[in-house]
């Protein structure tokens, strides 16, 4: 029985005297008024809302729309700078003569390369097949889609359309080739050409015109 009390009170005074060397240690650590600035790489620019913390200690403080911080620490301490987008970096507190340290921190960017993702809603490749094998679209719908398709139906679609910027631009460049090729050439009329008139004749003849018309 007594020599567990003993046992308690020696532990109870080896553990107040690692308390008090200890306390006795941070004493003598002077407080440091550590400030800054934390910028872009090599660039100039301030990096806002960086964090600048002791995480042993668990104290730290944020840098302004600037870059710039201020705040206390000890000799010794470790103390962690970070920001989203950028690498973390460590500064630790030496001793100095002023009770002052001041240090101008580069973020280096942090590039994360994620994986690319695929989102299905089948489980494996088999049963996309499988899915799509059975589909079966309704009847109307197949209808509508057989005409709007059709190549009467598109054709029509196209003729109908309006020309672009780039088709009406076209145009204007053929208008100015044919003209510049024509500036030395005299006005033609079609029905004061005897070789049009054969054409025409032969065209008559081969009933081209009836053709069209039974068409």
């Amino acid at each position: 029985m007594y020599r567990k009390i003993y046992y308690l009170v020696c532990l109870l005074v080896l553990f107040l005297f690692i308390s008090y060397t200890s306390l006795k240690a941070q004493g003598q650590r002077k407080v440091i008024t550590f400030s800054g600035l934390v910028v872009q790489g090599d660039s100039a620019y301030g990096v806002p809302g960086a964090n600048v913390y002791v995480l042993k200690a668990g104290r730290g403080t944020s840098t302004d729309y600037r870059g710039f911080f201020s705040m206390p620490t000890l000799e010794g301490d470790t103390v962690t700078i970070s920001a989203v987008g950028f690498q973390k970096q460590t500064v630790i507190i030496p001793r100095v003569i002023d009770m002052s340290y001041h240090v101008v921190v580069n973020l280096k960017e942090s590039t994360t390369m994620l994986a690319g993702v695929e989102v299905l809603p089948f489980s494996n490749e088999e049963q996309f097949k499988e899915a799509f094998i059975a589909l079966q679209l309704p009847s109307k719908e197949l209808e509508n889609i057989e005409k709007n398709l059709s190549p009467r139906q598109l054709t029509n679609m196209a003729m109908a359309m309006p020309m672009d910027g780039s088709l009406n631009y076209k145009f204007y460049l053929n208008q100015q080739a044919s003209q510049m090729g024509n500036r030395n050439f005299a006005t033609t009329i079609p029905l004061l050409n005897p070789f049009a008139w054969i054409e025409l004749i032969k065209s008559i003849k081969r009933g081209d015109f009836k053709r069209k018309d039974r068409d």
